[in-house]
């Protein structure tokens, strides 16, 4: 079997070959992007690659070395799925033989953690330049000084030509991302998709940071021009993006923050954006940040123009932006602030049940952050013809490698430290559900979200609703009164109940799956009827 010590030998002797191209810079990387043909330049200079087969990430292809260190602290599972440490070894030296023969091999070593005291050295080896640069951009780049004493503390070998076989590889198809804790090494192959990388290295962050009695978060997080410090959590459509961009606020980041004895920092160095239906008028630092050295995973490009077309969508719905946060004007550098003084947990009712703003207790706010809630709307997946509830737990379940209550329990614990106001949002629905009602106005969701970062809710009078028990301000500025209270703008009292319900339903059946261990925060925290 082999061991660490022949793990970093080998790496070790992989980056003593002629064909290493360590630390290249950017226009260097453009230009072997377009040498190799992986890629071709659009408009405003960004480099656009396509990934082929697999447009988004490979969950089911994703895998845990079950290693004896931490066999008994991984929530395994369909999220977490064990390897043996005999397939991992094997299929390791497969790849590290596979990439000693290619003709170039780039080589980024920087950092993942803001925060100096909890930051990761890590080190990313590609086959090829345009995933190399994608790493440039999305992870922390090292100073010259820095670079001189960089010793890695985790390894990505990436090598997305090079294609597993399930009979005789162990896994459970060409693809496979697989996690060794104890010899430090991500292993990726059978997938050009790079959010790979980057959500390797946060599932990582999500193992080690806790460890240090360190709140890991997938969420966005800026600061006021007088230190206050918000988070926002949300899973994709429910506004998280484009609520935390606030041209008064500066973003800290907008994915993946690490929450410590100190305060938060970011774990990235680079944001890594959608971009369907991407304008300036909507988004405009995400627009404006897509130049030279930004890269496009594919999005769909004029032929001749090679203008970036954002609204078309047949290559697939999930196109990307990555590019450095340096890009963006109002940005905190380097990416650490304070303690946050308030969390807004976002989610896109399409029930149209969930009040537009309320204020959460400890335990509420334990409860909603493990079940995770937004909707599917009819209409986006084949088969839905109604609203359906989703969950993703602590905002982020397919990165979570230790048992959901760790994260609940330090958010809990750091609510109480540092005294956050925690609110849920709803960006959804308002007097009815999808198809009957309205979607709430962005305009009124800015107005309630800019009170709540001021202050201004947090001793004011609430209204406690029956189903969920969530207090509802009665009155914030900008905002009518009557939008305030769901059951209010629906035209039928009874039809708002069934449906509120039914949503309370799937709230209690989807938390089962924390029966035992988190019985309090369920009997506190959750639906009342």
């Amino acid at each position: 079997m082999t061991n660490s010590l022949t793990v970093s030998s080998e790496i070790n002797e992989l980056l003593k070959g002629s064909n290493i191209l360590s630390q290249p810079s950017v226009p260097v990387l453009v230009e072997k992007v377009l040498k190799r043909g992986e890629g071709v330049l659009t408009a405003q200079g960004a480099v656009r690659a396509e990934t082929g087969k697999y447009t988004g990430r490979s969950p089911k292809d994703k895998f845990i070395v079950e290693e004896a260190s931490i066999k008994d602290k991984i929530d395994w599972g369909a999220v977490n799925q064990p390897i043996s440490e005999d397939v991992f070894n094997r299929l390791y030296e497969k790849v590290t033989r596979y990439l000693k023969e290619k003709d170039e091999l780039f080589v980024f070593k920087g950092f993942a953690g803001a925060d100096e005291k909890h930051r990761l050295p890590i080190q990313v080896i590609n086959e090829y330049a345009w995933h190399n640069l994608f790493a440039h951009q999305m992870f922390i780049r090292p100073t010259e000084e820095e670079l001189t004493t960089h010793e890695a503390g985790f390894t990505i070998l990436s090598a997305p030509s090079f294609q597993a076989d399930p009979l005789t590889d162990g896994t459970n198809s060409e693809t496979f991302i697989i996690v060794s804790f104890e010899q430090r090494i991500v292993i990726i192959g059978g997938t050009e998709y790079a959010g790979e990388m980057k959500k390797s290295i946060f599932s990582v962050m999500n193992y080690l940071l806790p460890e240090n009695n360190t709140l890991s978060m997938h969420c966005s997080a800026n600061v006021g021009y007088e230190g206050d410090v918000a988070l926002f959590f949300g899973l994709s459509g429910t506004g998280k993006t484009t609520l935390s961009a606030d041209p008064h606020r500066r973003l800290i980041g907008d994915d993946e923050h690490g929450w410590s004895a100190n305060g938060v920092f970011n774990i990235e160095g680079g944001c890594y954006a959608k971009t369907i239906g991407l304008t300036r008028e909507k988004e405009p630092q995400i627009y404006d940040a897509i130049r030279f050295g930004s890269v496009l995973e594919n999005v769909v490009l004029d032929q001749d123009t090679r203008i970036s077309d954002y609204s078309d969508n047949s290559l697939t719905e999930n196109t990307r932006a990555a590019y450095p946060l340096q890009l963006i004007d109002n940005i905190v550098d380097p990416s650490v602030a304070g303690h946050p003084n308030t969390i807004i947990f976002l989610t896109a009712d399409a029930f149209g049940v969930l009040p537009p703003i309320s204020k959460l207790s400890k335990e509420q706010a334990m409860y909603h952050f493990l079940s995770g809630y937004t909707s599917k709307l009819a209409g986006t997946e084949r088969g839905i013809t109604s609203p359906q509830a989703t969950f993703s737990t602590c905002f982020g379940s397919p990165f979570l490698p230790l048992p959901a209550t760790v994260y609940a329990e330090m958010l809990g614990k750091k609510i109480d430290e540092h005294n956050a106001q925690v609110f849920l949002v709803n960006t959804g629905w308002t007097g009815g559900e999808y198809g009957t009602g309205e979607r709430m106005k962005l305009s009124y969701t800015r107005a309630m979200i800019q009170a709540a970062l001021e202050g201004e809710l947090n001793h004011t009078e609430t209204y406690k609703t029956k189903v969920f028990g969530l207090e509802i301000p009665l009155h914030v500025p900008g905002v009518p009164d009557d939008v305030l209270i769901p059951r209010k703008a629906w035209a039928n009292e009874d039809e708002f109940m069934t449906k509120a319900k039914e949503l309370s339903a799937k709230f209690r059946d989807n938390f089962k799956k924390f029966a035992g261990v988190a019985p309090e925060i369920e009997e506190k925290g959750g639906p009342k009827l």
